[in-house]
């Protein structure tokens, strides 16, 4: 079991090794029932004393995530029927875990796509809502009029047709950029990713909002880079902490969620989005800006880009067309200029040799269309009534002691718990009921929240949506009255 050790952060190592085998439990890379290394072998293995090893196993027993059983070693704790069909297993794969793998953790992956009945984790744009009819009505007609494109490569950059529209959008947007530019990845997940295995090695440091979008945690923990976390308010990333931490450590990275932020909804001012581009180019560093709701406003536009204003390439700006577009065709943008630019395109070849023809082209008649600005008009309808339906439920249901941000746009809405509710406790008791939803730890890079949930308003009918967020206000008003008598209780 591969850990990283970073020697020289404020983290202890016995903290460090637990939240690591924490994120992998949660993760799913470590499944129930499988055996950990001892902790002899696991402080030879970390380089560690045996102390720390020991006080790591400790508090994951004493928070319910591993147990030792006398004579037989440590494992993953596991649920009675697990238990039960362990024993009836023929084969073992318990050897597998000698070997050893890069994956810190993989969170943001299981709860993507869910067997849930009602999913509130997916910050999804419900199918019903997209303009399914069109994009299959160009599909036919492109491929009658070129038949052959099933049998063509496309560009390693991207079409070069999608590129010129594409510039043309963003500067409509107020970003300002040319084809030459522009690269075509496979979502903003596939340009997250390209700039991690680019830019940054073990023991690089990136700087991260707390909490923000568990996909962009799992890649560059996944590359050993060193986190630090600014948290956010509701103006966006504190710029006196980010200020403090790039004076001492002069990060790499700073990776940005600027525009109705993810999980938080939070909209950072024109003011901080100049702030963070004077700090970075005061550092050399870059900035990686991921706009994935821009277009998804339900009262005033949001401020521009910090790429409308970055004139010397810090930013690298990142922008998503499959949830509000079409999600089966996995496409994104990546903006940035000089060598950055050319050393992403470098690494887009190395990675999958271009994003598919076909689906690039099946969007090209949409983008700077009319049809494309009346979806998104719709679009943002469908989705304040939907947003403004969770909120009034919440209003209704929710117990005293929970709180929630109102987000001004994008899909998901952050609500916290009393500090002592553990929301992943709270996840358990909803899978009972059918209902999922993102809990707040996932969204931590290093110091977990474990109370915080972020429920997404935008891929359940309104049905659904009204029956998961009752029974969630349910489970919780549940846990806390329990809570309560149990404190009040004389014999406790």
């Amino acid at each position: 079991m591969q850990i990283e050790i970073q020697r020289n952060a404020d983290v202890s190592l016995s903290k460090q090794i637990y939240q690591s085998i924490v994120d992998r439990i949660r993760s799913g890379l470590l499944q129930e029932g499988l055996q950990l290394p001892s902790v002899r072998i696991l402080s030879k293995q970390l380089g560690v004393s045996l102390v720390t090893a020991v006080k790591a196993y400790q508090q994951l027993e004493q928070d319910g995530f591993i147990t030792s059983v006398q004579g037989k070693g440590t494992f993953v704790k596991v649920k009675r029927k697990a238990v039960e069909e362990r024993k009836e297993e023929i084969f073992s794969y318990d050897w597998q875990l000698s070997v050893q793998d890069y994956l810190p953790r993989s969170q943001f992956g299981r709860f993507h796509l869910v067997p849930e009945k009602i999913n509130l984790s997916s910050s999804m744009v419900d199918p019903g809502l997209l303009p399914n009819r069109y994009l299959e009505r160009e599909i036919h007609q492109m491929l009658s009029e070129n038949p052959r494109i099933l049998s063509q490569y496309g560009e390693i950059q991207g079409d070069t047709h999608l590129r010129k529209e594409m510039a043309e959008y963003l500067k409509s947007s107020g970003v300002p950029s040319t084809p030459e530019n522009i690269l075509v990845t496979s979502g903003s997940q596939q340009g997250i990713d390209l700039v991690a295995r680019t830019f940054v090695g073990p023991g690089d440091v990136v700087v991260m909002e707390a909490p923000t979008y568990p996909g962009a945690i799992d890649v560059f923990r996944g590359r050993g880079a060193t986190i630090l976390t600014v948290p956010v308010d509701k103006d966006g990333m504190r710029i006196d902490i980010l200020q403090n931490l790039c004076d001492k450590h002069k990060p790499k990275i700073i990776y940005t969620i600027p525009t109705f932020h993810n999980p938080t909804g939070a909209v950072m001012t024109l003011k901080r989005r100049r702030q963070i581009l004077d700090i970075a180019q005061s550092i050399q560093s870059l900035i990686i800006e991921d706009d994935p709701w821009n277009e998804i406003y339900f009262g005033k536009k949001p401020p521009a880009p910090i790429k409308s204003i970055d004139h010397n390439g810090h930013v690298i700006y990142l922008r998503g067309l499959s949830k509000t577009l079409a999600p089966g065709c996995r496409i994104g943008i990546l903006s940035a200029s000089g060598s950055v630019f050319n050393r992403l395109l470098a690494a887009k070849a190395n990675t999958d040799l271009g994003s598919p023809l076909l689906t690039q082209k099946s969007i090209l008649p949409f983008i700077n269309s009319k049809r494309m600005m009346d979806h998104h008009k719709k679009l943002r309808t469908a989705l304040r009534i939907r947003r403004d339906l969770v909120l009034e439920l919440l209003s209704q249901h929710m117990p005293d002691g929970v709180s929630w941000v109102i987000p001004e746009g994008g899909l998901n809405l952050w609500i916290s718990l009393p500090s002592w509710l553990d929301g992943n406790h709270v996840l358990i008791e909803a899978k009972k009921q059918q209902l999922t939803f993102l809990p707040g730890s996932a969204c931590y890079p290093v110091e977990q929240e474990n109370h915080h949930l972020r429920v997404s308003y935008s891929y359940m009918n309104e049905q659904l949506l009204h029956q998961g967020v009752t029974t969630l206000c349910n489970i919780l008003h549940s846990q806390i009255t329990s809570k309560t008598v149990h404190d009040c209780s004389p014999y406790f």
